[in-house]
């Protein structure tokens, strides 16, 4: 009788160790994460298929402190707001600026990072400042659906602008002299010019941030009235902001606090 019933009371613990562990399971946040893969050194893909970067690792840090799941998912840029709104990722961290326009299709996060934008030339190049007049006649290159393709289309209305989908195919025209200058953030192309590559070329310099184009900084994309995941993204930067882990990714990464003002 004594064993019987100890078999007796071992199967509802054990049931209900089962259960808890099931619970717990179901309690844990599963995230997608769509990015780029393609503009260093926030987010790429490297030639063995992983993902490195800061916009890596702070997606990494704020779902270690949300204690989520988490997985990325690659996605062009043109067609990753599109595909966040279909369902294939939940959030987008891929430095997206919080746009007036871009707050018509998704809500954001608070900013993760502000830096300014640059404009970057040959070294031989006769350009000698980043105003209308400096760029007037040249053809300048930007990534296509950016805030820098809009800031580029605005304010260099007398410049031929062409527009890439990625950052290394604007990258590879210059080098081959198919551009007199282009433009994007400054983080994206001094570490270009760190390369054999950007050697030839160098920063004109730098633009002060119009904000109907540029927007606060750059935020974290979720599909329209997500507000709980959205809160729980604030507060998870919030947290990495306040013990160090920002800092300590930002130090591993660039020189100066990338979060700006």
């Amino acid at each position: 009788m004594r064993i019987s019933r100890r078999i007796a009371l071992a199967v509802p613990a054990a049931a209900l160790a089962l259960a808890m562990g099931a619970a717990n399971a179901q309690d844990t946040m599963k995230l997608k994460i769509g990015t780029e893969g393609a503009y260093p050194p926030f987010n790429n893909l490297t030639s063995d298929g992983s993902l490195e970067g800061f916009d890596i690792d702070i997606a990494k840090a704020l779902c270690e402190e949300m204690k989520a799941d988490c997985e990325f998912v690659t996605q062009d840029w043109d067609g990753i707001i599109p595909a966040l709104q279909a369902g294939k990722f939940d959030a987008i961290i891929a430095s997206m600026s919080i746009t007036e326009d871009r707050l018509k299709e998704v809500d954001f996060t608070d900013k993760y990072y502000n830096t300014p934008p640059a404009v970057v030339a040959p070294n031989d190049t006769d350009i000698e400042g980043v105003t209308k007049e400096d760029l007037a006649g040249k053809t300048i290159g930007a990534q296509g659906s950016t805030t820098h393709s809009t800031y580029a289309e605005t304010h260099f209305s007398d410049s031929d602008v062409k527009l890439y989908p990625t950052a290394e195919e604007y990258k590879l025209d210059l080098i081959n002299g198919r551009l007199d200058a282009v433009i994007d953030d400054v983080v994206v192309l001094e570490e270009f010019l760190k390369s054999d590559e950007g050697a030839c070329c160098k920063v004109v310099g730098t633009l002060t941030p119009v904000e109907e184009i540029y927007g606060p900084g750059i935020g974290i994309a979720v599909r329209k009235g997500e507000d709980d995941l959205r809160e729980k993204l604030n507060a998870a930067i919030k947290a990495i902001r306040d013990n160090g882990k920002y800092k300590e990714i930002n130090d591993k990464y660039f020189s100066f606090d990338v979060y700006g003002g």
